[in-house]
């Protein structure tokens, strides 16, 4: 195969989408049409219902579950059957539960056990020729990676994160070059030629000492199927994030964030997805709240809630509530970001912090106009003071309404000190700047995927 065609992250899932797409389909069909016992015109109509039900609940599940996450990296091929076999039986389980409760339908037994056993098996084997016929299909891009003085601290990092750390990138630093020797074009094109070079990746402030001569052999690489981008391109592509660390191209991507216009589909799609979550979270809090205060009496001897000032839109300070999950003046000594197992948090609170229930008060807040349901997590102006002299970027997040949940809570791991609060804020970053409905749903199905493992803190 010829290196221009290699595939990329998104075309491979696709091909892994489609292939599972065909097996659900005629899965589904065969139970529809064959395990389903009734024949009667009602029932038909119940069908077509169902099998685009299943499909949905099937994709539904399986993004939760991480099913399509190619760039993670897999514990052994053991554990990964293991796991296509458990999520594709899983499915079959609820789909026949759900219509059994539903529609009370009577069954031919042998076509729904090949439903539910089947099933299940294609897709194992399936995946098993996916993963087959990719390590015989280059997947990897060989990148030639040029950067500048202003980068040159971070060079090692940089390559890293190309390459992948727990993560598979699919590209792989063949060659780098500083470039202020590439005026000279000495030993350039044995980069190009000897090295095979898929991709340039390109991290430097200043584009304009390229030579007449650099540009072109930069265009003739595009004419001939090459890929040349700049390390915030492939970062932002690759990690979903911004690289805020890497100041070359950040503070253009930044200023860009508000010079959008107005989308009124996704503010009306907003609006509605905050609404509807509002109310689904707001009943189910007002439900736990007794049985949280009893616990509470016996387990976590104290106040029921905690309120904190946060940080929120354009820098304002606003009152933000949680369930106490600490102890008592668990700051008695000054603020201090919360750690995993750390000594200030109760049993009790363990519970309520694992399955993210502390975090359910603050609904209260977004009734309030204070917060929405999708945003950046909001943060103490002490941490926040901290945060701005490391970075200049932080106070950039204030540009929106924080959140109850976000793209940093759901792509990163619970923060524990500032390293981790400015990685965090890369993905913040790049939610604003990419805010859309699809993200908006991408967030929501995650945020399940969080609680149901248990993420974090």
């Amino acid at each position: 195969m010829a290196k221009s065609t290699i595939l990329n992250t998104v075309e491979r899932k696709s091909i892994l989408l489609l292939g599972d797409l065909i097996i659900i389909g005629f899965s589904l069909k065969n139970f529809v049409y064959r395990a389903i016992d009734y024949v009667d015109k009602e029932t038909l109509t119940n069908k077509m219902g169902i099998f685009f039900i299943g499909l949905f609940t099937y994709f539904m599940i399986a993004y939760v579950l991480d099913l399509y996450n190619l760039e993670k990296v897999p514990k052994s091929l053991t554990f990964s059957v293991f796991r296509v076999f458990s999520i594709a039986f899983l499915f079959t389980l609820f789909l026949f539960i759900t219509t059994t409760i539903i529609f009370d339908f009577a069954y031919w037994r042998i076509h729904l056990f090949v439903f539910m056993a089947f099933c299940p098996i294609q897709l194992v084997l399936w995946r098993m020729l996916f993963n087959y016929i990719f390590k015989f299909v280059p997947t990897t891009k060989k990148v030639l990676y040029l950067y500048d003085q202003t980068t040159l601290d971070s060079l090692e990092t940089n390559v890293a994160l190309i390459n992948g750390i727990d993560k598979e990138t699919y590209h792989s630093v063949i060659a780098t070059q500083l470039n202020d020797e590439l005026t000279s074009l000495d030993n350039f094109d044995d980069h190009l030629k000897l090295k095979n070079i898929d991709t340039w990746i390109i991290n430097t402030r200043n584009y304009n000492h390229f030579s007449g001569q650099m540009e072109r052999k930069m265009v003739n690489s595009i004419l001939t199927g090459k890929e040349i981008i700049t390390y915030t391109s492939f970062y932002e592509s690759v990690y979903e994030a911004l690289p805020i660390q890497s100041h070359n191209d950040s503070i253009y991507e930044i200023l860009q964030l508000k010079n959008k216009k107005l989308r009124y589909l996704q503010s009306i799609a907003s609006f509605n997805f905050n609404l509807i979550l509002t109310l689904f979270v707001g009943l189910f809090f007002f439900m736990v709240v007794p049985f949280v205060y009893i616990l509470n009496l016996f387990l976590n001897k104290g106040p029921l809630f905690y309120t904190q000032l946060r940080v929120g839109k354009h820098g304002k300070e606003y009152k933000v509530f949680k369930f106490r999950s600490m102890v008592v003046d668990a700051e008695a000594s000054g603020a201090k970001m919360a750690t995993k197992n750390d000594a200030r948090i109760t049993k009790f609170g363990k519970i309520l912090r694992k399955f993210r229930i502390d975090e359910l008060p603050q609904i209260l807040s977004v009734i309030r106009g204070d917060m929405l349901f999708i945003g950046p997590r909001p943060e103490r102006k002490v941490f926040v003071d901290k945060l701005n002299e490391v970075t200049p970027f932080y106070n950039v997040r204030h540009l929106v309404k924080p959140g109850i949940t976000g793209w940093a809570q759901v792509k990163y791991k619970y923060g524990e000190n500032l390293e981790d609060s400015i990685r965090k804020l890369e993905y913040d970053l790049y939610y604003i700047k990419n805010k859309s409905v699809v993200l908006d749903l991408r967030i929501i199905f995650k945020t399940a995927t969080t609680i149901l493992f248990s993420r974090g803190v």
